[in-house]
Formats: C-alpha cells, sequence, structure tokens
C-alpha cells in the first residue's frame, strides 16, 4: 500500500515528482488513444456508447491525475523544497 504524501520524507517527495514528469507523456498517450477512438467511433457508427464511454474515463482521468499532481505539488511547496 502506498504511503500518504505527509508520511514520505523529503527525498521520497521529489523522486515522486519526477517519476510522475515521466508519467505524463504515458497519460497523454493514454488520453490521446481514448480520444481518437471515440472520434472514430463517431464518424464510423455515428453516436453512441463508444462516443461518450472513452470520453467520460478522459474526463475522471483527467481530473484524477490533476487533483493528486496538485495534492504533491502542494507538499512539496509545504515543505519549502525546490
Amino acid at each position: 500500500m502506498e504511503k500518504e504524501l505527509t508520511e514520505l520524507t523529503d527525498q521520497e517527495l521529489l523522486e515522486k515528482r519526477k517519476k510522475n514528469k515521466s508519467n505524463d507523456i504515458m497519460n497523454a498517450v493514454i488520453l490521446g488513444v481514448l480520444i481518437g477512438i471515440a472520434i472514430y467511433s463517431t464518424l464510423k457508427y455515428g453516436l453512441g456508447l463508444f462516443t461518450f464511454l472513452p470520453l467520460l474515463f478522459v474526463l475522471y482521468a483527467v481530473n484524477k491525475w490533476n487533483k493528486s499532481k496538485k495534492a504533491l505539488e502542494e507538499e512539496i511547496n509545504a515543505r519549502n523544497l525546490k
């Protein structure tokens, strides 16, 4: 189980931020694929489940990733780390 951000050491926080930066590229690829699926489905079959399902997942994922990224940055700023 992953520790809470407040339980991490300063070094672990900085490593987590570095790891998150590399994960941003993978997240962008996943979101691009899901948006592509939604566009393809709309053009090929019209509006339907496969149009809205990927878009709903994109919205959920972006919201979750932004919250975790914001919480990490707030903890780093609270500890005055660079």
